[in-house]
């Protein structure tokens, strides 16, 4: 006869066979949607950036995204739309290389924020509504929350910037909601 300190039961044996969710190995799968979503979203943000800053694909550039923001009630227009331009491309590029991974989601989620406030809450669907704007904001915030997977330049920086994600993903997440919320106050 065996001892019971020796042999487990048959509970012990079951939660032995379980791993722990921080020794668990993700399918190859996780870290390529993880990629993929970071570049869509991260170039379509840069892309909506240069569109402010630059005129390209269409946009009107600093002079006529500075008048909409005028008119949607931003002081100084122009600044704000070097402001957003800048936040949107930069952060949109970063995400897209997986570099600094929650600063960057916390810089689209601000920017995010206010373009869902200047749409109003008068629709939900496109072409009016903010649908688009919260799909963008919610794929940023998950990034942040869940990190950039293997693929990313986040994997080089030194580990007390790759620390514990998601704690760094919740407080890069309410920055960007605080800062977002920060402009929506000096708008008229």
């Amino acid at each position: 006869m065996t001892s019971p300190s020796v042999t487990p039961t048959k509970p012990q044996a079951a939660a032995q066979a379980v791993p722990s969710r921080a020794s668990a190995v993700l399918p190859a799968g996780h870290d390529a949607g993880l990629l993929l979503l970071r570049l869509v979203l991260g170039l379509t943000m840069a892309a909506h950036g240069s569109q402010k800053l630059f005129g390209w694909f269409g946009g009107g550039g600093i002079s006529e995204t500075g008048q909409f923001f005028t008119a949607s009630g931003y002081p100084a227009g122009d600044a704000m739309a070097v402001l957003a331009g800048l936040t949107e491309t930069l952060g949109g590029l970063a995400l897209a290389l997986g570099l600094l991974t929650p600063l960057a989601a916390a810089a689209l989620v601000g920017t995010l924020v206010n373009a869902i406030a200047v749409h109003g809450a008068g629709s939900f669907f496109a072409p009016e509504g903010i649908e688009y704007e919260l799909l963008l904001t919610a794929g940023a915030a998950v990034l942040a929350l869940t990190g950039p997977g293997r693929y990313a330049a986040d994997r080089f920086l030194p580990p007390v910037l790759r620390g514990d994600r998601p704690a760094h993903g919740a407080l890069a997440v309410l920055l960007g909601l605080v800062l977002g919320g920060v402009l929506l106050l000096v708008r008229n």
